[in-house]
């Protein structure tokens, strides 16, 4: 499983962040506080590896079921297991596990941490029990037109050092491509705190997107994606 702000652009293609746009709009910059910026070190979007469990992913009325197993070798740790509620068909087996390996092929996906541009935090909010914090995001080339209109919002949990979410949104309407426009981008990533030899993992995703494409065809759509019943590789 890999976690990262693409999943909120899923839902609309060839969106692209300007960084001459980033520029105009950045920031003064400000000290990374040494809690935030050890959890941020520490932080992995997707689970520890060793760690198997059960990705449910649902969107427009459909969904899926997988496994990850982290006993197996790496190309064969995946796989499918419920397809629309019921279990999967020879063909379907078939196009997951080619879709599989041309996804094993293209690498892994940017790490959400590097994404954060750390020199415009601010802080949003602070207790003993949590801590919120804002970024701006890294635009991922100069032809990008999406990074000036989303923020990075982490929330911190001080005692265990654990970054308990990480919501990826924008904050105002925006038009990515022609004939495209964005009123709503919202992603939100959650993770459990750690407890005894248990580490962070990831909970839940869930993206929403809201807009519209050449003033009439409608853009809304939702994804959540819910991780559950882990086990520890080689613990009984």
């Amino acid at each position: 499983m890999r976690i990262d702000s693409s999943l909120a652009l899923g839902f609309v293609p060839q969106m692209r962040w300007s960084l001459a746009l980033f520029a105009l709009a950045c920031s003064a910059t400000a000290a990374v506080p040494p809690a935030l910026d050890a959890a941020l070190k520490n932080f992995r979007g997707d689970a520890p590896r060793g760690w198997s469990y059960t990705q449910t992913t649902t969107a427009e009325g459909k969904s899926t079921v997988e496994r990850h197993d982290a006993t197996k070798p790496e190309f064969e740790r995946w796989s499918l297991v419920q397809k629309d509620g019921r279990a999967p068909t020879a063909a379907e087996l078939k196009d997951y596990f080619d879709a599989r390996s041309r996804r094993s092929r293209t690498g892994t996906a940017p790490k959400l941490v590097d994404q954060l541009l750390l020199e415009t935090i601010e802080t949003v909010a602070e207790t003993p029990e949590r801590s919120t914090y804002r970024f701006r995001v890294r635009p991922g080339e100069s032809r990008d037109q999406t990074a000036a209109f989303l923020r990075a919002t982490v929330v911190l949990h001080p005692p265990t050092g654990t970054v308990e979410s990480f919501v990826l949104a924008s904050v105002e309407p925006f038009s990515p491509t022609l004939g495209v426009k964005i009123s709503e981008l919202r992603t939100l990533m959650t993770y459990s705190l750690p407890r005894g030899d248990t580490p962070s993992l990831p909970q839940k995703v869930a993206t929403r997107v809201r807009g519209t494409a050449f003033w009439l065809k409608s853009l809304d759509a939702e994804m959540i994606v819910t991780f559950s019943d882990y086990a520890k590789a080689g613990r009984p």
